[in-house]
Parts: structure tokens; C-alpha cells; sequence
């Protein structure tokens, strides 16, 4: 048995441990915080479990709810109540049409339905299959580039932008269509049109009844619980911060904790899940190359404001997104009370959260966008004001909340600017000069749940081989 040290208590880094201990390996997970989970938190408001991080899961890969099943937490697997979104353009709410590849349309007949784009718009978009073919795109290029030229600006801005905001709180322009939507740039590597290559992409899968059911899943008590199960099965240390990682004969050598006062943990295989920025510094000596290109990954920060609202009723359904030219700071908006079934802290199921005698509804707001700082350097008090009254110019919400939690993500997401899959190819073959160290987490292959946790299966595969054949 070897031992392997976790840099990272993250979902990618408890699902690498797992996997790991699974084989057989003596693990150990460090994580500087006092919890684990990272971007997967829960909290309860108004007597509500709710989650204050990612709050589901893409249940149409097999990952997270493979790894649901593993801990056990299979008979606690919920579907959305509903699904049903709206977009916010021009100042007006419009039904947020169905089958988009995260904006790019694959039904003009439901985007026409929605209202979304104007008339000049849809001539556009309908027009694009006919016209001259795309070159076959052979390398990476931005999506909003691609979108603007092909469907023009009203579907860049109306739909593509609010979408990738939403997932990446990153910018069309800026963001790479090879690593935000790989099957699609995959589907049109042969050209051709992009609408064409949308539906294509969308339309796999639907006669297939292996994929029938709900698009998304959470758990009860929200899909934060899924690492703290985890790291009930593992040998998990909070508040340990590593602040080096050094090659010895055995393997390797972490230094951890405060300057004079550290302690030094020996392990044969290490696994980095940690962002982007502090594994360019920890792998400065052990990987230069590597260090290099993470340095160079920039990222982008969000708060989530969450509110209890007692006896309001809502002009939408599972929630709303919002494009940067709607002049507002809230990007996105989730009626968790409308998507998710929802019970009381105590177990009790609840119909939009009946607590304390009322009607309780709780709805998510989040606030950040790549290069909108001004607005997350507010205080808490002042950014649950800006936030209401976004919330009163979207929804006509004016009702005093009875409770609220205002949740920060520092350099929390990841931006997948043009070339980055490019960039985490050679990350990759720096780090596998250094037999025994592999990287996982959301930096690489995907910010959703289940790429975090393919990140981790692959990390794990790659030290498990490598232990078992020592170059």
C-alpha cells in the first residue's frame, strides 16, 4: 500500500480520494479551510436546507450520479419541480426557448415563439443554414466571435451571453467554443452550418431511452451533502494549508502549516485539486512549464445572495438569466422553491417552504461577471440592497426578506478563454514528467459537477499506474 496525499478538499478532490482509497491506496485529503466541499455548501434559511454553492448536477452523465450511488445517497436524488426559464431582454421577461446548446438555437420555431430576438433577428437566424457553408473550424476560436458572425449580435447578446454567464460568469467574446461546447465545435469541424451543427449536437441522445428523464438532479438538503458523505469514508484534515511540495527519493515531501511552525507529510503519489492560480505556485519548482500555464488561467469571482420571502408570488418558473446589457448587476436568478421540491431543515416536506406560519419562498441571486469587480467589493448589507433592487426591477419584488445569506466565491470560476484546451494539454505533459503527481478539478476539463469528478477519476487512474509501474 502507498500513501497519497489530496492537495484540495473540493469536489475534485474528495472524488479523486475516493477513488483512490477505492483501490486500495492510504489516502490522506488536506484542505486549508475548516470544511470541506469548496464550491458545494450547504446552509438552511428560514428552517430550509438550501444550497449556498452549485446547487445540481448534469444527470445525463453518469459521474456525479455514479458517484451519488457509491456513497450511498442514491434513494435522496430529486428532479426539478420545473424547468421552465426566462430570459431578460429589452426589459422584458421572455420564456427562455427549449433546445439551445447553452444559447446557440437548435428549434427557430421556439425561439420565434419566446419573443426573444426581434424580427431583423430571427431573418438572420433562420437565414444562416442557407447561407455560404462554414470552413471546417480546425482550431479554437471564441464563441461570440463565431455566433456574432454566423446568427448576429441579438443571439450572441440575448442568448448565448446570458447562458455562459450563467455556467462560466464569463463572456462570450472572451470564452473558447472548443472547451464551453466541445461536442459542438466537434460537430462542426466538418463546417458546414452552425444552426445545422446545433441540432445535431442536440438531437443526440433524445431516441435513445437510456437518456430519457430529468436533464439536472440534486439531493435532499441540497447537492452540498454529496462531499460531506464523502468525507465521512475518508481520511480527511481541515485547516491545513500546504505551502510547498518538494521531490525526495521515495516521492514527495509537503511542507504544511505557518511559517516558523510546520510540519512535513512524506507521500509516494501527490493529487493537486486546487485552483488554478495556487497549484501554479505549488508546482513552480516541481513543474515549471505547468506553473507557467496555470499562472496564465485567469478567473472570475461571484456572490450568491440568498433570500426567504414569506407569501409572495413569482412571475416565473424555475428562475431567469440576464445578459450584461441589461445594465444590472444580477446575472442570474434561481427560485429555488419553484425548481426544487423543498422541506424544512426538520425533514418535513413543504410546498414553497411553509415555516414559521407562512408561505416561505427562497430565491438565489447571483451577482459577477469576468471583469466586474466594482459591485463584489460592496459590503454585505450594501449588496443585498443592489441585488434588491435588481430584484425589483426584474421581478417587481418589493417584499422585505426574512432572512438572507450572502455567499462569496473568490476566483471561484475558471475562464476558458480561446486556446485553453490547448493550454491544458500542456499542463498535462508537464505534470507527467514528474512520475506520481497528477491535477484534477474544474481548471481543465469542464466547471460543471460531473467533469469535476471525470477530472478526478482520470487524476486518480494516472497515479494509480504510475505506482504500479515505478518509472
Amino acid at each position: 500500500m502507498r500513501t497519497v496525499v489530496v492537495v484540495g478538499g473540493g469536489i475534485s478532490g474528495l472524488a479523486a480520494a475516493h477513488f483512490l482509497t477505492e483501490a486500495g491506496q492510504d489516502v490522506v485529503v488536506l484542505e486549508a479551510s475548516g470544511e470541506v466541499g469548496g464550491k458545494l455548501k450547504t446552509g438552511t434559511i428560514a428552517g430550509i436546507d438550501v444550497d449556498l454553492g452549485a446547487e445540481s448536477v448534469l444527470a445525463r452523465r453518469p459521474e456525479a450520479l455514479g458517484l451519488i450511488g457509491a456513497v450511498g445517497l442514491q434513494d435522496e436524488v430529486i428532479a426539478p419541480s420545473t424547468t421552465a426559464a426566462s430570459v431578460r431582454v429589452g426589459g422584458v421577461l421572455r420564456p427562455l426557448p427549449r433546445k439551445t446548446m447553452l444559447g446557440v438555437p437548435a428549434d427557430l420555431d421556439a425561439v420565434r415563439e419566446s419573443g426573444v430576438l426581434s424580427e431583423g433577428g430571427l431573418a438572420l437566424l433562420a437565414a444562416e443554414p442557407s447561407r455560404e457553408p462554414l470552413p471546417p473550424i480546425t482550431e479554437d476560436v471564441s464563441v461570440g466571435r463565431l455566433v456574432r458572425d454566423r446568427l448576429g449580435d441579438e443571439v450572441a447578446d440575448r442568448l448565448v451571453e446570458p447562458l455562459l454567464g450563467g455556467v462560466y460568469a464569463g463572456r462570450a467574446d472572451n470564452l473558447s467554443l472548443r472547451a464551453t461546447m466541445p461536442a459542438l465545435a466537434r460537430a462542426l469541424t466538418e463546417g458546414g452550418s452552425l444552426v445545422a451543427a446545433a441540432q445535431r449536437v442536440t438531437d443526440v441522445g433524445t431516441h435513445d431511452p437510456g437518456t430519457a428523464g430529468p436533464v439536472f438532479a440534486s439531493l435532499r438538503g441540497g447537492i452540498g451533502t454529496l462531499p460531506q458523505a464523502l468525507a465521512k469514508t475518508l481520511n480527511v484534515r481541515t485547516n491545513v494549508t500546504v505551502r510547498a511540495i518538494e521531490r525526495t527519493a521515495r516521492g514527495f515531501r509537503l511542507v504544511c502549516g505557518a511559517v516558523p511552525d510546520t510540519t512535513v507529510i512524506e507521500a509516494d503519489a501527490v493529487v493537486l485539486a486546487v485552483p488554478a492560480p495556487k497549484a501554479a505556485r505549488l508546482l513552480a519548482d516541481l513543474a515549471p512549464a505547468a506553473s507557467r500555464e496555470l499562472a496564465g488561467v485567469e478567473t472570475a469571482s461571484m456572490a450568491l445572495t440568498t433570500f426567504a420571502f414569506r407569501d409572495v408570488e413569482l412571475p416565473v418558473g424555475s428562475g431567469l438569466l440576464v445578459g450584461a446589457r441589461e445594465g444590472l448587476a444580477v446575472k442570474a436568478v434561481t427560485v429555488s422553491s419553484h425548481k426544487w421540491p423543498m422541506e424544512t431543515s426538520g425533514g418535513t416536506p413543504i410546498n414553497k417552504g411553509v415555516a414559521d406560519g407562512g408561505d416561505i419562498t427562497v430565491l438565489r441571486a447571483s451577482v459577477g461577471r469576468a471583469g466586474e469587480t466594482e459591485s463584489l467589493q460592496r459590503e454585505d448589507a450594501d449588496l443585498v440592497a443592489l441585488v434588491r433592487r435588481d430584484l425589483r426591477a426584474l421581478l417587481g419584488l418589493t417584499a422585505e426578506p426574512v432572512d438572507t445569506i450572502v455567499t462569496r466565491w473568490g476566483g471561484g470560476l475558471p475562464q476558458y478563454a480561446v486556446g485553453h484546451p490547448e493550454k491544458v494539454e500542456r499542463i498535462r505533459t508537464s505534470v507527467a514528467s514528474v512520475p506520481g503527481l497528477a491535477v484534477a478539478g474544474a481548471t481543465y476539463d469542464g466547471v460543471g459537477i460531473p467533469a469535476c469528478i471525470a477530472s478526478a477519476r482520470a487524476a486518480a487512474d494516472r497515479v494509480l499506474a504510475q505506482l504500479a509501474h515505478p518509472r
